[in-house]
């Protein structure tokens, strides 16, 4: 856990926690922090790191659950990378080469194994060959 909250920090959770559990674990979140970008019902991931109050960006690293999948209300692709946890379909098909077949089959694998642990998860998704995955590894986050 990192960012505002007032705890810091590795915290162990029970199997099947969730991001709003994590919050709570660490404390809670400092007066103040933006949580909007943060889903607090996901499931958490083992080894995940949750990133509270801090806006997305390219400095934003992989396995942040603070790292909105861009949906800003603008169009055009997000300005950070894309979170494969987070994203909905319509965020994944402003990606290059991702249509709205291809990002369901994303949503799907999601959902099927409980998230995306890296990027390279990404190779096991129907439709992504190595071409694509090259195309899109640097757009993309877990």
């Amino acid at each position: 856990m990192s960012g505002k909250v007032r705890r810091p920090g590795i915290h162990q959770l029970p199997s099947g926690a969730r991001v709003a559990d994590a919050i709570r674990a660490a404390g809670g979140a400092r007066p103040g922090a933006d949580l909007a970008g943060l889903n607090r019902a996901r499931v958490l991931m083992d080894g995940e790191q949750i990133v509270v109050g801090v806006p997305p960006g390219p400095q934003a690293t992989g396995g942040t659950g603070g790292a909105a999948a861009g949906g800003t209300g603008s169009s055009g692709p997000a300005a950070g990378p894309v979170s494969l946890n987070l994203a909905t379909v319509e965020q994944l098909d402003t990606l290059p080469g991702v249509g709205p077949v291809l990002a369901q089959h994303i949503v799907d694998y999601r959902t099927q194994h409980g998230g995306f642990r890296s990027v390279d998860e990404l190779r096991e998704v129907n439709g992504i060959g190595d071409r694509r995955f090259a195309d899109l590894q640097p757009l993309v986050g877990p």
